[in-house]
Protein backbone atom coordinates (compact mmCIF):
# COMPACT_ATOMS: atom_id res chain seq x y z
CA UNK A 1 0.00 0.00 0.00
CA UNK A 2 1.76 3.62 -0.69
CA UNK A 3 2.21 6.07 1.53
CA UNK A 4 0.32 8.99 2.61
CA UNK A 5 2.33 11.25 0.62
CA UNK A 6 2.59 9.06 -2.38
CA UNK A 7 -1.30 8.82 -2.71
CA UNK A 8 -1.79 12.55 -1.96
CA UNK A 9 1.54 13.29 -4.76
CA UNK A 10 -0.57 10.78 -7.43
CA UNK A 11 -3.89 11.73 -7.11
CA UNK A 12 -4.17 15.75 -5.61
CA UNK A 13 -2.22 18.80 -6.55
CA UNK A 14 -2.38 20.19 -2.74
CA UNK A 15 0.82 22.30 -2.41
CA UNK A 16 4.00 21.02 -0.16
CA UNK A 17 2.47 22.79 2.80
CA UNK A 18 -1.04 21.43 2.62
CA UNK A 19 0.36 17.70 2.34
CA UNK A 20 3.16 18.54 5.16
CA UNK A 21 -0.25 19.77 7.42
CA UNK A 22 -2.45 16.26 6.52
CA UNK A 23 0.64 14.31 7.77
CA UNK A 24 0.64 16.43 11.13
CA UNK A 25 -3.26 15.84 11.22
CA UNK A 26 -2.78 11.85 10.67
CA UNK A 27 0.34 12.20 12.83
CA UNK A 28 -2.11 13.67 15.66
CA UNK A 29 -5.54 11.67 15.47
CA UNK A 30 -5.24 8.81 17.10
CA UNK A 31 -5.90 11.00 20.19
CA UNK A 32 -9.45 12.38 18.25
CA UNK A 33 -10.01 8.49 17.32
CA UNK A 34 -9.64 7.61 21.00
CA UNK A 35 -11.60 10.26 21.94
CA UNK A 36 -14.53 10.00 20.11
CA UNK A 37 -14.62 6.22 20.62
CA UNK A 38 -14.58 6.49 16.54
CA UNK A 39 -12.64 5.48 13.22
CA UNK A 40 -11.18 8.27 11.33
CA UNK A 41 -11.03 8.73 7.48
CA UNK A 42 -8.72 10.91 5.93
CA UNK A 43 -10.73 11.84 1.74
CA UNK A 44 -9.09 14.26 -0.20
CA UNK A 45 -10.82 15.32 -3.52
CA UNK A 46 -9.35 13.42 -6.51
CA UNK A 47 -8.07 15.21 -9.27
CA UNK A 48 -6.35 12.75 -11.47
CA UNK A 49 -7.36 9.23 -11.89
CA UNK A 50 -5.85 6.14 -11.27
CA UNK A 51 -3.43 6.21 -14.72
CA UNK A 52 -1.56 9.26 -13.56
CA UNK A 53 -4.04 11.66 -15.40
CA UNK A 54 -6.13 14.80 -15.58
CA UNK A 55 -10.11 14.15 -14.19
CA UNK A 56 -11.79 15.49 -17.45
CA UNK A 57 -14.03 18.41 -16.31
CA UNK A 58 -17.68 16.57 -16.80
CA UNK A 59 -16.02 13.57 -14.63
CA UNK A 60 -18.46 12.65 -11.43
CA UNK A 61 -16.61 14.55 -8.03
CA UNK A 62 -14.52 11.56 -6.55
CA UNK A 63 -12.61 11.34 -3.00
CA UNK A 64 -9.72 9.11 -2.32
CA UNK A 65 -8.99 7.22 1.16
CA UNK A 66 -5.47 8.37 1.88
CA UNK A 67 -5.71 7.19 5.81
CA UNK A 68 -7.23 5.24 8.42
CA UNK A 69 -7.05 5.65 12.01
CA UNK A 70 -9.09 3.12 14.38
CA UNK A 71 -10.08 3.27 17.79
CA UNK A 72 -8.42 2.01 21.12
CA UNK A 73 -11.61 2.86 23.15
CA UNK A 74 -14.49 0.96 21.36
CA UNK A 75 -15.22 -1.56 18.78
CA UNK A 76 -13.92 -0.37 14.72
CA UNK A 77 -16.29 0.63 12.47
CA UNK A 78 -13.93 0.03 9.67
CA UNK A 79 -12.23 -3.98 10.06
CA UNK A 80 -11.36 -3.75 6.11
CA UNK A 81 -9.22 -1.45 5.10
CA UNK A 82 -10.02 1.28 3.11
CA UNK A 83 -6.93 3.17 2.19
CA UNK A 84 -7.47 3.41 -1.61
CA UNK A 85 -10.52 3.54 -1.65
CA UNK A 86 -12.94 5.81 -3.83
CA UNK A 87 -16.37 7.34 -3.21
CA UNK A 88 -18.55 9.64 -5.02
CA UNK A 89 -20.94 12.70 -4.06
CA UNK A 90 -23.60 10.95 -4.37
CA UNK A 91 -22.75 7.99 -2.25
CA UNK A 92 -21.32 10.46 0.43
CA UNK A 93 -22.67 13.98 0.11
CA UNK A 94 -21.47 15.18 3.02
CA UNK A 95 -18.31 15.71 2.46
CA UNK A 96 -18.93 18.14 -0.62
CA UNK A 97 -21.67 19.67 1.85
CA UNK A 98 -18.39 20.31 4.13
CA UNK A 99 -16.54 21.90 2.18
CA UNK A 100 -18.89 23.64 0.70
CA UNK A 101 -20.39 25.15 4.07
CA UNK A 102 -16.90 25.00 5.80
CA UNK A 103 -18.47 23.17 8.94
CA UNK A 104 -18.94 20.08 10.96
CA UNK A 105 -21.95 18.00 9.04
CA UNK A 106 -23.50 15.02 10.46
CA UNK A 107 -25.61 12.53 8.80
CA UNK A 108 -29.45 12.43 10.03
CA UNK A 109 -29.51 8.16 9.84
CA UNK A 110 -27.14 5.65 10.51
CA UNK A 111 -25.77 3.89 7.43
CA UNK A 112 -25.10 -0.21 7.32
CA UNK A 113 -21.81 -0.86 6.62
CA UNK A 114 -20.89 -4.60 6.70
CA UNK A 115 -24.11 -5.54 8.57
CA UNK A 116 -23.10 -3.05 11.28
CA UNK A 117 -24.70 0.17 11.98
CA UNK A 118 -22.41 3.18 11.59
CA UNK A 119 -22.83 6.94 12.45
CA UNK A 120 -20.92 9.35 10.21
CA UNK A 121 -19.76 12.59 11.29
CA UNK A 122 -17.47 14.60 8.38
CA UNK A 123 -15.04 17.08 9.76
CA UNK A 124 -13.37 19.61 7.03
CA UNK A 125 -9.58 20.10 7.72
CA UNK A 126 -8.63 23.59 6.98
CA UNK A 127 -5.14 24.76 5.88
CA UNK A 128 -3.84 28.79 5.36
CA UNK A 129 -7.49 29.46 5.16
CA UNK A 130 -8.50 26.66 2.53
CA UNK A 131 -10.18 23.25 2.54
CA UNK A 132 -7.76 21.13 2.08
CA UNK A 133 -9.53 17.33 2.84
CA UNK A 134 -12.20 16.01 4.60
CA UNK A 135 -12.13 13.66 7.98
CA UNK A 136 -15.11 11.26 8.44
CA UNK A 137 -15.51 9.83 11.95
CA UNK A 138 -17.47 6.93 11.26
CA UNK A 139 -18.69 5.25 14.97
CA UNK A 140 -19.74 1.65 15.20
CA UNK A 141 -23.21 2.09 16.62
CA UNK A 142 -23.57 -1.80 17.49
CA UNK A 143 -22.56 -2.19 20.99
CA UNK A 144 -24.76 -0.10 22.92
CA UNK A 145 -23.07 2.74 25.13
CA UNK A 146 -24.08 3.90 29.00
CA UNK A 147 -23.02 7.99 29.13
CA UNK A 148 -21.00 7.78 31.76
CA UNK A 149 -18.95 10.74 33.04
CA UNK A 150 -15.95 9.76 31.78
CA UNK A 151 -17.55 9.40 28.04
CA UNK A 152 -18.90 12.51 28.05
CA UNK A 153 -15.72 14.19 29.02
CA UNK A 154 -14.01 12.31 25.97
CA UNK A 155 -16.61 13.44 23.48
CA UNK A 156 -16.90 16.82 24.98
CA UNK A 157 -12.99 17.19 24.58
CA UNK A 158 -12.99 15.28 21.45
CA UNK A 159 -15.99 17.64 20.06
CA UNK A 160 -13.80 20.62 20.72
CA UNK A 161 -10.24 19.27 18.84
CA UNK A 162 -12.85 18.44 15.85
CA UNK A 163 -13.50 22.04 15.60
CA UNK A 164 -10.19 23.37 16.05
CA UNK A 165 -9.28 21.13 13.17
CA UNK A 166 -11.98 22.76 11.00
CA UNK A 167 -10.32 26.25 12.32
CA UNK A 168 -7.34 25.13 11.65
CA UNK A 169 -5.96 25.84 14.74
CA UNK A 170 -5.36 21.89 15.64
CA UNK A 171 -2.69 20.22 15.04
CA UNK A 172 -0.30 23.38 15.34
CA UNK A 173 2.31 23.63 12.46
CA UNK A 174 5.29 22.54 14.46
CA UNK A 175 3.94 19.07 15.75
CA UNK A 176 5.78 17.50 18.56
CA UNK A 177 8.76 15.35 17.79
CA UNK A 178 7.50 13.00 20.30
CA UNK A 179 3.94 12.92 19.52
CA UNK A 180 3.78 8.50 19.36
CA UNK A 181 6.10 8.85 22.92
CA UNK A 182 3.72 10.98 24.40
CA UNK A 183 0.89 9.70 26.86
CA UNK A 184 -2.43 8.49 25.20
CA UNK A 185 -6.15 8.85 26.17
CA UNK A 186 -6.13 5.58 28.11
CA UNK A 187 -2.90 6.19 30.00
CA UNK A 188 -4.62 9.55 31.97
CA UNK A 189 -6.77 12.64 30.83
CA UNK A 190 -7.46 15.65 32.51
CA UNK A 191 -9.67 18.75 31.59
CA UNK A 192 -9.34 21.87 32.59
CA UNK A 193 -11.39 24.96 32.61
CA UNK A 194 -10.35 28.19 31.13
CA UNK A 195 -9.07 29.23 34.85
CA UNK A 196 -6.98 26.21 34.65
CA UNK A 197 -9.21 24.33 37.37
CA UNK A 198 -9.85 20.26 37.05
CA UNK A 199 -13.27 19.57 35.73
CA UNK A 200 -12.57 15.79 34.73
CA UNK A 201 -9.57 13.80 35.89
CA UNK A 202 -9.72 10.18 34.43
CA UNK A 203 -8.90 7.32 37.11
CA UNK A 204 -5.56 6.63 35.37
CA UNK A 205 -4.84 10.44 35.64
CA UNK A 206 -6.06 10.47 39.41
CA UNK A 207 -3.90 7.32 40.39
CA UNK A 208 -0.83 8.69 38.53
CA UNK A 209 -1.62 11.74 41.25
CA UNK A 210 -2.08 10.02 43.94
CA UNK A 211 0.77 7.82 43.62
CA UNK A 212 3.09 11.03 43.31
CA UNK A 213 1.87 12.05 46.45
CA UNK A 214 -1.61 13.87 45.83
CA UNK A 215 -4.86 11.79 48.01
CA UNK A 216 -7.46 13.40 47.79
CA UNK A 217 -9.75 14.26 44.91
CA UNK A 218 -8.43 16.50 41.72
CA UNK A 219 -11.79 17.90 40.40
CA UNK A 220 -11.73 21.78 41.37
CA UNK A 221 -8.36 21.49 42.28
CA UNK A 222 -6.03 24.29 40.13
CA UNK A 223 -3.80 22.02 38.46
CA UNK A 224 -0.43 24.17 37.81
CA UNK A 225 0.40 24.65 41.47
CA UNK A 226 -0.48 20.98 42.47
CA UNK A 227 1.45 19.70 40.17
CA UNK A 228 4.61 22.28 41.24
CA UNK A 229 4.21 20.79 44.69
CA UNK A 230 4.29 17.66 44.28
CA UNK A 231 7.76 17.34 41.51
CA UNK A 232 10.74 16.97 43.48
CA UNK A 233 13.25 19.24 41.41
CA UNK A 234 12.43 22.92 41.73
CA UNK A 235 13.13 23.48 37.75
CA UNK A 236 10.94 20.41 36.24
CA UNK A 237 8.10 21.56 38.72
CA UNK A 238 8.32 24.97 37.40
CA UNK A 239 8.28 23.66 33.44
CA UNK A 240 5.52 21.58 34.02
CA UNK A 241 3.50 23.93 35.40
CA UNK A 242 4.16 26.68 33.01
CA UNK A 243 3.53 24.09 30.00
CA UNK A 244 0.43 23.73 31.52
CA UNK A 245 -0.46 27.23 31.93
CA UNK A 246 0.87 27.69 28.56
CA UNK A 247 -1.88 25.33 27.62
CA UNK A 248 -4.36 27.67 28.81
CA UNK A 249 -3.16 30.45 26.76
CA UNK A 250 -3.60 28.64 23.60
CA UNK A 251 -0.02 27.07 23.16
CA UNK A 252 0.76 23.47 22.44
CA UNK A 253 3.95 22.23 23.90
CA UNK A 254 6.16 18.92 24.05
CA UNK A 255 5.94 16.26 26.31
CA UNK A 256 7.76 16.23 29.65
CA UNK A 257 8.71 13.89 32.05
CA UNK A 258 9.38 14.91 36.14
CA UNK A 259 10.12 12.95 39.07
CA UNK A 260 7.94 13.51 42.30
CA UNK A 261 9.54 13.62 45.98
CA UNK A 262 7.88 10.33 46.42
CA UNK A 263 9.71 8.84 43.46
CA UNK A 264 6.76 8.35 41.06
CA UNK A 265 8.17 9.37 37.06
CA UNK A 266 4.69 10.97 35.22
CA UNK A 267 5.05 12.16 31.69
CA UNK A 268 2.94 14.77 30.77
CA UNK A 269 1.39 16.74 27.58
CA UNK A 270 -0.77 19.88 28.00
CA UNK A 271 -3.16 20.76 24.90
CA UNK A 272 -5.35 24.05 24.68
CA UNK A 273 -8.69 23.68 23.52
CA UNK A 274 -9.68 26.65 22.19
CA UNK A 275 -13.02 25.80 19.60
CA UNK A 276 -13.76 28.93 17.07
CA UNK A 277 -10.89 30.73 18.75
CA UNK A 278 -12.56 30.99 22.40
CA UNK A 279 -10.75 29.53 25.34
CA UNK A 280 -12.39 26.06 26.34
CA UNK A 281 -9.65 25.42 29.04
CA UNK A 282 -6.77 22.54 28.08
CA UNK A 283 -6.51 18.66 28.06
CA UNK A 284 -3.75 17.69 29.96
CA UNK A 285 -2.86 13.70 28.70
CA UNK A 286 -0.24 12.48 31.95
CA UNK A 287 1.49 8.83 32.38
CA UNK A 288 2.53 6.84 35.47
CA UNK A 289 6.29 5.90 34.52
CA UNK A 290 7.24 4.62 37.40
CA UNK A 291 7.97 0.87 36.66
CA UNK A 292 9.02 1.65 33.09
CA UNK A 293 12.11 4.15 34.34
CA UNK A 294 13.00 1.58 36.76
CA UNK A 295 13.27 -1.44 34.18
CA UNK A 296 15.43 1.05 32.48
CA UNK A 297 17.74 1.86 35.01
CA UNK A 298 17.92 -1.81 35.47
CA UNK A 299 18.57 -2.08 31.41
CA UNK A 300 21.17 0.67 31.77
CA UNK A 301 22.72 -1.15 34.82
CA UNK A 302 22.85 -4.45 33.19
CA UNK A 303 24.49 -2.83 29.86
CA UNK A 304 27.26 -0.88 32.34
CA UNK A 305 27.75 -4.43 34.09
CA UNK A 306 28.03 -6.15 30.67
CA UNK A 307 30.37 -2.93 29.30
CA UNK A 308 32.90 -3.35 32.25
CA UNK A 309 33.13 -7.23 31.89
CA UNK A 310 34.54 -6.59 28.18
CA UNK A 311 36.82 -4.06 29.41
CA UNK A 312 38.41 -6.38 32.45
CA UNK A 313 38.63 -8.98 29.45
CA UNK A 314 40.46 -6.79 27.25
CA UNK A 315 42.41 -5.67 30.17
CA UNK A 316 43.29 -9.18 31.22
CA UNK A 317 44.16 -10.35 27.21
CA UNK A 318 46.31 -7.45 27.40
CA UNK A 319 47.87 -9.21 30.50
CA UNK A 320 48.40 -12.62 28.95
CA UNK A 321 49.60 -10.97 25.51
CA UNK A 322 52.36 -9.11 27.17
CA UNK A 323 53.80 -12.37 29.58
CA UNK A 324 53.43 -14.38 26.39
CA UNK A 325 56.25 -11.59 25.01
CA UNK A 326 58.32 -11.71 28.04
CA UNK A 327 58.06 -15.37 27.74
CA UNK A 328 59.23 -15.45 24.10
CA UNK A 329 62.36 -13.00 24.97
CA UNK A 330 63.46 -15.65 27.43
CA UNK A 331 62.95 -18.18 24.70
CA UNK A 332 66.11 -19.56 22.13
CA UNK A 333 64.07 -21.80 20.24
CA UNK A 334 63.34 -20.26 16.79
CA UNK A 335 59.85 -22.47 16.75
CA UNK A 336 58.72 -21.73 19.94
CA UNK A 337 59.53 -17.54 19.08
CA UNK A 338 57.58 -18.16 16.14
CA UNK A 339 54.34 -20.43 18.04
CA UNK A 340 54.69 -17.31 20.71
CA UNK A 341 54.19 -14.59 18.71
CA UNK A 342 51.04 -16.21 16.68
CA UNK A 343 49.73 -16.54 19.87
CA UNK A 344 50.20 -13.15 21.12
CA UNK A 345 48.59 -12.14 17.82
CA UNK A 346 45.62 -14.42 18.37
CA UNK A 347 44.90 -12.97 22.03
CA UNK A 348 45.58 -9.43 20.74
CA UNK A 349 43.06 -9.44 17.80
CA UNK A 350 40.32 -10.76 20.30
CA UNK A 351 41.21 -8.12 22.87
CA UNK A 352 40.60 -5.71 19.97
CA UNK A 353 36.96 -7.22 19.93
CA UNK A 354 36.27 -6.67 23.46
CA UNK A 355 37.67 -3.33 23.75
CA UNK A 356 35.28 -2.69 21.17
CA UNK A 357 32.27 -3.77 22.80
CA UNK A 358 33.35 -2.22 26.05
CA UNK A 359 32.30 0.88 24.66
CA UNK A 360 29.38 -0.22 22.72
CA UNK A 361 25.45 -0.34 24.03
CA UNK A 362 24.30 -3.04 22.17
CA UNK A 363 26.84 -5.83 21.80
CA UNK A 364 27.00 -5.03 18.12
CA UNK A 365 30.06 -4.29 16.60
CA UNK A 366 31.89 -1.77 14.05
CA UNK A 367 33.66 -4.10 12.14
CA UNK A 368 35.53 -1.60 9.86
CA UNK A 369 36.44 0.23 12.50
CA UNK A 370 37.64 -2.94 13.96
CA UNK A 371 39.24 -3.87 10.84
CA UNK A 372 41.15 -0.95 10.15
CA UNK A 373 42.57 -1.64 13.94
CA UNK A 374 43.49 -5.47 12.80
CA UNK A 375 44.95 -5.26 9.42
CA UNK A 376 47.82 -2.66 10.56
CA UNK A 377 49.13 -5.11 13.28
CA UNK A 378 48.91 -8.36 11.54
CA UNK A 379 51.05 -6.70 7.91
CA UNK A 380 53.81 -5.08 10.02
CA UNK A 381 54.88 -8.84 11.23
CA UNK A 382 56.68 -9.50 7.84
CA UNK A 383 57.23 -5.87 6.72
CA UNK A 384 61.49 -6.47 8.18
CA UNK A 385 61.68 -9.67 5.55
CA UNK A 386 59.44 -8.92 2.45
CA UNK A 387 57.58 -5.58 1.97
CA UNK A 388 54.08 -6.73 1.69
CA UNK A 389 51.12 -3.69 2.13
CA UNK A 390 48.05 -4.83 3.21
CA UNK A 391 44.95 -3.03 2.43
CA UNK A 392 41.02 -2.92 2.96
CA UNK A 393 37.91 -2.50 0.50
CA UNK A 394 34.27 -2.51 1.00
CA UNK A 395 32.32 -2.16 3.91
CA UNK A 396 32.06 -4.97 6.74
CA UNK A 397 28.67 -3.10 8.53
CA UNK A 398 28.44 -3.92 12.10
CA UNK A 399 27.71 -7.37 13.28
CA UNK A 400 26.82 -9.21 16.66
CA UNK A 401 29.34 -9.46 19.52
CA UNK A 402 28.93 -13.71 18.73
CA UNK A 403 30.09 -13.01 14.67
CA UNK A 404 32.73 -10.51 15.73
CA UNK A 405 35.23 -12.52 17.23
CA UNK A 406 35.50 -15.46 15.33
CA UNK A 407 35.18 -13.07 11.92
CA UNK A 408 37.99 -11.42 13.36
CA UNK A 409 40.30 -14.14 14.14
CA UNK A 410 39.76 -16.02 11.08
CA UNK A 411 40.52 -12.95 8.73
CA UNK A 412 43.61 -12.45 11.12
CA UNK A 413 44.17 -15.55 10.25
CA UNK A 414 43.95 -15.37 6.54
CA UNK A 415 46.14 -12.33 6.17
CA UNK A 416 48.31 -13.17 8.33
CA UNK A 417 48.88 -17.06 6.29
CA UNK A 418 48.95 -15.32 3.21
CA UNK A 419 52.16 -12.48 4.50
CA UNK A 420 53.91 -15.09 5.21
CA UNK A 421 53.80 -17.66 2.64
CA UNK A 422 52.71 -16.04 -0.56
CA UNK A 423 55.97 -13.89 -1.07
CA UNK A 424 59.55 -15.01 -1.06
CA UNK A 425 61.97 -13.18 1.60
CA UNK A 426 62.87 -10.01 0.63
CA UNK A 427 59.89 -10.02 -2.06
CA UNK A 428 57.42 -7.06 -2.01
CA UNK A 429 53.62 -7.42 -2.86
CA UNK A 430 49.81 -6.56 -1.88
CA UNK A 431 47.11 -8.35 0.37
CA UNK A 432 43.81 -7.21 -0.65
CA UNK A 433 40.95 -7.40 2.12
CA UNK A 434 38.02 -6.90 -0.37
CA UNK A 435 34.50 -7.06 1.79
CA UNK A 436 31.09 -7.00 -0.31
CA UNK A 437 27.71 -7.10 2.14
CA UNK A 438 24.33 -7.60 1.64
CA UNK A 439 21.17 -7.82 3.70
CA UNK A 440 21.57 -12.00 3.90
CA UNK A 441 25.46 -12.55 3.47
CA UNK A 442 28.65 -10.93 3.94
CA UNK A 443 31.01 -12.57 1.57
CA UNK A 444 35.17 -11.32 2.02
CA UNK A 445 37.40 -12.07 -0.12
CA UNK A 446 41.76 -11.78 0.81
CA UNK A 447 43.55 -11.74 -2.45
CA UNK A 448 46.98 -11.86 -2.78
CA UNK A 449 49.47 -11.83 -5.55
CA UNK A 450 51.90 -14.22 -4.52
CA UNK A 451 53.52 -17.32 -5.68
CA UNK A 452 49.94 -18.82 -5.95
CA UNK A 453 48.99 -22.42 -3.96
CA UNK A 454 51.07 -25.22 -4.23
CA UNK A 455 50.42 -28.04 -6.98
CA UNK A 456 47.96 -30.42 -5.31
CA UNK A 457 46.53 -28.46 -2.66
CA UNK A 458 43.81 -29.49 -0.32
CA UNK A 459 42.02 -27.71 2.59
CA UNK A 460 40.80 -30.35 4.25
CA UNK A 461 44.16 -31.79 3.82
CA UNK A 462 46.21 -29.43 5.53
CA UNK A 463 47.70 -29.94 9.11
CA UNK A 464 48.70 -25.85 9.84
CA UNK A 465 47.18 -24.62 12.81
CA UNK A 466 46.33 -21.26 11.42
CA UNK A 467 44.31 -23.48 8.73
CA UNK A 468 42.96 -25.48 11.15
CA UNK A 469 41.47 -22.78 13.49
CA UNK A 470 40.07 -20.61 10.13
CA UNK A 471 38.22 -24.11 9.47
CA UNK A 472 37.03 -24.58 13.00
CA UNK A 473 35.79 -21.14 13.15
CA UNK A 474 33.90 -20.85 9.82
CA UNK A 475 32.45 -24.09 10.33
CA UNK A 476 31.20 -24.01 13.96
CA UNK A 477 30.81 -20.53 14.99
CA UNK A 478 29.85 -18.43 11.69
CA UNK A 479 28.77 -21.27 9.98
CA UNK A 480 30.08 -20.03 6.43
CA UNK A 481 31.91 -21.36 4.05
CA UNK A 482 35.39 -20.72 3.27
CA UNK A 483 37.55 -21.99 0.12
CA UNK A 484 41.07 -21.35 -1.43
CA UNK A 485 41.77 -21.07 -4.86
CA UNK A 486 44.54 -19.97 -7.44
CA UNK A 487 44.22 -16.41 -8.76
CA UNK A 488 44.38 -14.83 -12.39
CA UNK A 489 47.27 -14.49 -13.35
CA UNK A 490 48.77 -15.38 -10.05
CA UNK A 491 48.21 -15.19 -6.12
CA UNK A 492 45.68 -16.63 -3.69
CA UNK A 493 42.35 -15.89 -3.03
CA UNK A 494 40.51 -17.04 0.12
CA UNK A 495 36.83 -16.61 -0.62
CA UNK A 496 34.93 -16.61 2.39
CA UNK A 497 30.81 -16.21 3.01
CA UNK A 498 29.36 -15.69 5.87
CA UNK A 499 25.37 -16.00 6.55
CA UNK A 500 24.21 -12.58 8.57
CA UNK A 501 20.20 -13.59 8.95
CA UNK A 502 18.34 -16.57 10.81
CA UNK A 503 21.02 -16.85 13.35
CA UNK A 504 20.14 -18.85 16.31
Amino acid sequence: MSTLADLLADHTGLSVGAIDHLQTVVAEWQLLSDLSFADFLLWVAQTEGDDGKPLPPDAEERFLCVAQARPTTAPTAHPDDVVGSHTTVLEHPQLRRAIAERRICREEDPRWHLGVPVRREVIPVSFGGEIVAVLSRETNLAVPRVPSALEIAYLGIAGDLCQMVTDGSFPTAEPSPDVHTSPRVGDGLIRLDPAGAVVFASPNALSAYHRMGHAADLVGVRLAPLTRSLIADPFDATEIAQRILLALDGQTSMRAEAESRRGAAVLFRALPLRPRGTSAGALVLCRDVTEVRRRDRALLSKDATIREIHHRVKNNLQTVAALLRLQSRRTNSPEAKEALAESVRRVAAIAMVHETLSTSVDERVDLDALVDKVIPVVGDVAVAESHVKVRKTGQFGVVAAEVATPLVMVLTELVQNAVEHAYPAGHSGEVVVAAERSSRWLDVVVADDGRGLPSGFSLERQNGLGLQIVRTLVESELRGTLSLRRRDPKGTEAVLRVPLSQRR
